[in-house]
């Protein structure tokens, strides 16, 4: 099903660009695409998994290439259309979730060629976006693009962000369909989620050193009859919640809460809540993290993050990407710094049930990252997730190598 809003903004972009030509003669349409610009992100990666439970590793040797064209504005209207590429070079002994390879773990990196981003942009005295947009929330811990795979989640939508006033920003959108790593094509997991959602985030700057924001997010999803309720409809929620950030020098400190029910017409029944405690200390040539971040459960239920960039939060193994039904508590501590031009990061977790007494296990995370020029970047991460509980999660390690180039 092609998204509402997605023909909305192709149509009212056909019309906008026929109209700004009738009147000015297609000079100006014609400078505003001369002046526009083009850029090309070309990403390599190589995934290994090794998960207890099968008996042969996960190998994927996969490429990106994302084709972005922007105009040049015209009396503060812009275009932008973006396409995406993935295919498979070399191995592909993976499960993509759309490829039917279950005899291997799981690659979130089904093939395929989709249309990443399409949107008209107004800019005044407001910022509107009409399309299908990249829309990131803060830390992307409830809104966010899942940039790290291949095949980016994206949003059809109309978003209008304020902050022609001091200290405040207001970021408000209407989706009705949500484009997810699974797709372009639906496999195991829908490609799409239709609905009727709401975003508000709202930010107020507190002076230079301290952050406030608050947050509802209004998720009601249809059903759809191809997949379990599960995967679709009770994703639906409504949440609530607050963050805090102070920046006092060499020392960060971030606070969040929230609370969760079920919505629309999800089959679950629950009110769960959320809350995460981290502080951030620079001592030179390195920065130390340190934090706890918690999703409560209710009546069997976890809190739910559906639309999150769930990679970059308890673990890169992406062992609880789905809060477990006895909700989850992550402990954690890292450090990260340089060795020449060379960016290094590790983080140890350790996870256990918020709503019983089971350890679900530890995990660490590595990093290294190498910025060869302004547009190639080699990266190398490993994640091993060692399990206390082997009847509800298997130990597994993970090799990522990953080298993009950016070109504009």
């Amino acid at each position: 099903m092609k998204s509402s809003l997605y023909a909305c903004s192709f149509i009212i972009l056909t019309c906008t660009l026929t109209t700004t030509a009738a009147e000015t003669g297609g000079e100006q349409l014609a400078d505003m695409v001369r002046n526009g610009k083009a850029s090309v992100d070309l990403r390599y990666r190589y995934e290994v998994v090794d998960e207890d439970g099968f008996d042969d590793r996960a190998k994927a040797s996969t490429f990106r290439t994302r084709l972005t064209l922007e105009t040049a504005p015209l009396n503060g209207i812009t275009a932008l259309v973006e396409m995406d590429d993935s295919r498979t070079l070399g191995p592909d002994d993976y499960n993509s979730t759309e490829n039917g390879k279950t005899e291997y773990p799981v690659v979130a990196d089904p093939e395929g060629t989709d249309l990443n981003q399409l949107w008209l942009r107004y800019s005044s005295d407001f910022d509107t976006r009409l399309g299908r947009q990249r829309i990131l929330h803060g830390n992307q811990r409830f809104i966010g693009g899942v940039a790290f795979r291949q095949n980016e989640q994206t949003f059809d939508a109309l978003r209008a962000v304020l902050n022609q006033w001091d200290n405040w920003m207001i970021d408000l959108s209407y989706v009705d369909q949500v484009n997810r790593i699974f797709g372009p094509n639906d496999g195991a997991n829908p490609a799409v989620l239709d609905g009727d959602n709401f975003f508000l985030r709202a930010d107020y700057a507190l002076g230079k050193k301290h952050k406030l924001a608050g947050y509802v997010y209004l998720f009601d999803f249809d059903d759809q009859s191809a997949y379990a309720s599960g995967k679709t409809v009770d994703n639906s929620s409504d949440t609530w919640g607050i963050e805090y950030r102070a920046n006092l020098e060499s020392v960060i400190v971030d606070l969040a809460w929230a609370t969760q029910t079920d919505a629309g017409d999800s089959t679950l029944d629950y009110d769960a809540g959320y809350y995460k405690i981290e502080a951030a200390v620079a001592v030179a040539p390195v920065k130390l993290n340190a934090g706890l971040e918690v999703l409560g459960a209710d009546k069997g239920v976890g809190f739910a993050t559906p639309l999150a960039t769930g990679h970059k939060f308890q673990g890169w193994a992406d062992k609880f990407l789905s809060t477990p039904g006895d909700g989850i508590e992550d402990m954690y501590i890292g450090i990260n710094g340089k060795a020449g031009t060379v960016k290094l990061g590790a983080i140890f977790h350790d996870f256990k049930a918020e709503d019983s007494s089971d350890d679900f296990g530890t995990e660490v995370d590595l990093v290294a990252a190498w910025p060869v020029d302004k547009h190639l970047t080699l990266k190398a991460e490993y994640a091993s997730f060692d399990s206390d509980d082997d009847s509800r999660f298997s130990d597994t390690d993970k090799f990522w190598l990953t080298l993009q180039a950016k070109l504009e």
